[in-house]
């Protein structure tokens, strides 16, 4: 989505569950608009909270007028075989989307577009690389040719419907992701507390919640060191979002089991669906 929007409104790591939320990012041209709903990758829910964000891809196929299926060279077309059947049985255009043309060759990429082209006969097959921004005009094209008429839903000058806060969090929680281990980044969730916007500086406290007391010496580290890199990291980023100097102050808290506390997903926006 950050590539077909032309804005980094998604994090990306390398890593599974990087997406949470469903993120709306908005494209607007003299005669259209187009809303992308980026949402969580499928998986196997463990705890409430990834209840949670299967129920953010599940309301995609209720309100999309074009499904894009993201898959990539090294995946199989196997994978996720439950929302495979969904596709299957969808009503709207499909687009099948095989990311990450750049690793692999010519001979490969064939025979991946008539494994897919098995599995879902009525889609559209379309190889890309979204970091290369090979065939994403055509992608844009196709699009822009099979969403129906209608009215604008946002204001022209609209990029999302995502709240600076919400984003300034992202960037932290990609922190977290990007500089821990197994568990440790799976049992955090980022709230930004506090938005001070002076005359020059933006002061913002966040918090950051983790299930259990044994990761808080883990996140902080030796004398702090570990989050003193986070934020050291995730200033620089929100300081280019926010195009002003960032004060960013961070705390961590424990909350038990918060990913399967019904209260607290509420309280972290994952009921909004």
């Amino acid at each position: 989505m950050n590539s077909l929007v032309g804005e980094r409104l998604s994090i990306i790591t390398s890593k599974a569950q990087t997406t949470r939320h469903r993120i709306m990012g908005i494209v607007n041209g003299n005669d259209f608009q187009i809303i992308y709903s980026d949402t969580p990758g499928i998986l196997k829910p463990n705890y409430k909270l990834q209840e949670k964000m299967l129920k953010f891809i599940d309301s995609a196929f209720s309100d999309a007028d074009i499904l894009l299926y993201v898959t990539d060279v090294l995946e199989k077309t196997d994978k996720n075989e439950t929302y495979l059947k969904k596709l299957q049985k969808a009503r709207m255009p499909i687009l099948i989307l095989i990311n990450k043309i750049d690793l692999t060759n010519q001979e490969k990429l064939e025979k991946l577009v008539e494994e897919w082209h098995e599995v879902i006969p009525k889609a559209e097959i379309l190889p890309i690389s979204a970091t290369k921004k090979a065939n994403l005009g055509l992608l844009f094209d196709k699009i822009l040719k099979l969403l129906p008429e209608g009215p604008e839903y946002y204001p022209k000058d609209s990029l999302t419907d995502k709240s600076e806060r919400f984003f300034i969090s992202e960037i932290i929680r990609e922190k977290i992701l990007l500089n821990y281990q197994k568990e440790i980044p799976y049992s955090v969730e980022v709230v930004v507390d506090s938005f001070k916007d002076e005359k020059k500086i933006v002061r913002i406290m966040a918090n950051i919640y983790i299930t259990r007391t044994s990761q808080k010496g883990i996140i902080i580290g030796h004398q702090g060191s570990s989050l003193k890199k986070v934020g050291t990291q995730a200033r620089k980023d929100i300081e280019e979002f926010l195009n002003k100097k960032v004060f960013l102050e961070l705390f961590v808290k424990v909350v038990k089991d918060w990913r399967d506390e019904p209260s607290k997903l509420k309280s972290f926006g994952y009921d909004n669906v």
